[in-house]
């Protein structure tokens, strides 16, 4: 088991009745998980212990049973959460122009 850090992006801010319940709820008050919010940013940030990132996102979304009409609309692993997950690589190839003016990678 380790902790894995990932976003769960939502399609709109939270309403009254949402934030009202979210303040209720046991689930998301027990420091695993968090909301930011800001103008044209609502997102939960998670910090769980799984087997797997696919484990703890599974967990994580079963919270939103206690909120109903929140849909999440993604699951975002920024540079902060990508480098606690250990999922960061010290390279990364640049893309660079085709003749068709596509972006591609450079054969080495």
């Amino acid at each position: 088991m380790r902790e894995w850090h990932f976003n769960l992006v939502l399609d709109a801010p939270l309403t009254p009745e949402q934030s009202d319940a979210l303040d209720w709820s046991d689930r998301f008050n027990d420091g695993r998980i968090g909301l930011a919010e800001a103008p044209g940013y609502s997102r939960f940030i998670c910090i769980f212990t799984a087997e797997s990132l696919t484990d703890a996102v599974a967990e994580a979304l079963s919270f939103f049973e206690d909120l109903p009409g929140v849909l999440v609309s993604g699951v975002e692993l920024d540079a902060l959460a990508l480098a606690n997950n250990g999922m960061t690589t010290p390279a990364v190839l640049p893309a660079e122009p085709t003749p068709s003016g596509a972006a591609g990678l450079s054969p080495s």
